[in-house]
C-alpha cells in the first residue's frame, strides 16, 4: 500500500525567494523537514513569453501602477496542474484585500484537503479575466493593504499546517484556541505563581477540572463579547445547546437566555463584559459561582 500524498501548498509569486521564510522554522519547519507537508514556490516570470520576461502592463482605462497580465498568470496556473491527479481538485486562492475574510472554519477546510494553489498578487492587482477564467477564490487576511500577497500566503499556510496530523505536539491544543468554538481564547498563565504582585487565578491551581473548564469558558465569553461583538452576536446560532437556549425564557428564576446561566451568574457575567468594554486592560477573574 502506498502512502497518501502529503498536504501540499503551491505558491505562484514574483518573489519565490520569500519562501519558506518563517515556515522553515519551529513547528511548520520541523514538519516540512519531516515530510508531513510540502511547499512549492513557483516564479510567475517563468511563464512569460518575451525576452524581457514581462508579467505586467498598464491598466486598461488609465490610472497609476501596473496590472499582472492574464495570459502570463493563466499559463503559470495551468503549468502547476500538468500531470496532477485530476481526482484531487485543489482550491485556487488569490490573496487579495477585497477577498472574503479568512476564518478558522475555512482554514480547517483547507487543512483537510490536498492543499491549495495560492496566487500572490503584486502592483495594482491582476487582470480580472484570469480570476474569472481560472476560478480563483479571493481571500483576505484583514482590512489593510500589503505590498503583495506573499505575507498573506505565509499566514494562511501557517494556519493550515499547524492543524495537520502530527504537526502539533498535543492534538487537543488545536481545539482550545481562539475561534475554535467561535470564541476568543481564555487567558493563559504559568509559573511563577506570583509575578509583580499578581497571582495565578486560584481556580487554575485548584485541581478541580470542572471549575477550570467553567472559568475558561466564562473568560472566553467575556473577552469575545468585549473585544469581538461581531463574533459574540453569532454564538447563539452556533452553540451546541442552542435549542435549550431558545426554549428557555429569560426570567429571574431561569436566568439568561443567551448564555444559559442562572440569573445571578448571568448578571455577574454581564457586569464583567461592561467593565471590560470600559477598561480593555482589566484583568478578568471568574468567581466560582459562574457555572454551578
Amino acid at each position: 500500500m502506498t502512502n497518501p500524498s502529503p498536504w501540499r501548498a503551491t505558491v505562484l509569486t514574483l518573489f519565490p525567494e520569500m519562501f519558506p521564510g518563517p515556515l522553515g522554522v519551529s513547528l511548520a519547519g520541523r514538519a516540512l523537514a519531516g515530510g508531513l507537508w510540502e511547499l512549492e514556490a513557483r516564479d510567475i516570470r517563468a511563464s512569460a513569453t518575451d525576452r524581457h520576461r514581462s508579467v505586467d502592463d498598464t491598466p486598461a482605462g488609465g490610472g497609476p501602477g501596473m496590472v499582472l497580465r492574464a495570459d502570463v498568470l493563466a499559463a503559470a496556473i495551468d503549468a502547476v496542474e500538468i500531470g496532477q491527479d485530476p481526482s484531487k481538485v485543489r482550491p485556487r486562492l488569490l490573496m487579495s484585500p477585497r477577498g472574503r475574510p479568512l476564518t478558522q472554519a475555512r482554514v480547517v477546510e483547507l487543512a483537510q484537503g490536498p492543499g491549495p494553489l495560492i496566487v500572490c498578487g503584486r502592483f495594482e492587482g491582476i487582470d480580472q479575466r484570469v480570476i474569472d477564467g481560472r476560478g480563483l477564490e479571493e481571500v483576505s487576511i484583514g482590512d489593510y493593504v500589503l505590498s503583495g500577497g506573499e505575507i498573506a500566503a505565509l499566514a494562511l499556510i501557517d494556519a493550515c499546517v499547524r492543524l495537520l496530523p502530527g504537526v502539533m505536539g498535543k492534538e487537543a491544543s488545536g481545539t482550545e484556541e481562539s475561534f475554535s468554538e467561535g470564541l476568543l481564547e481564555y487567558p493563559q498563565y504559568t509559573r511563577p505563581q506570583l509575578f509583580e504582585g499578581a497571582p495565578i487565578p486560584e481556580t487554575l491551581t485548584s485541581g478541580d477540572h470542572a471549575k477550570v473548564a467553567a472559568w475558561r469558558r466564562a473568560q472566553s465569553e467575556a473577552l469575545t463579547a468585549a473585544r469581538r461583538p461581531d463574533l459574540w452576536a453569532q454564538i447563539p446560532a452556533k452553540a451546541p445547546n442552542r435549542a435549550r437556549r431558545q426554549k428557555t425564557p429569560k426570567t429571574r428564576q431561569t436566568g439568561d437566555k443567551r448564555s444559559g446561566l442562572p440569573y445571578r451568574s448571568a448578571h455577574i457575567r454581564n457586569s464583567w463584559i461592561n467593565e471590560f468594554r470600559a477598561a480593555p486592560t482589566l484583568r478578568l477573574g471568574a468567581p466560582m459561582e459562574i457555572y454551578p
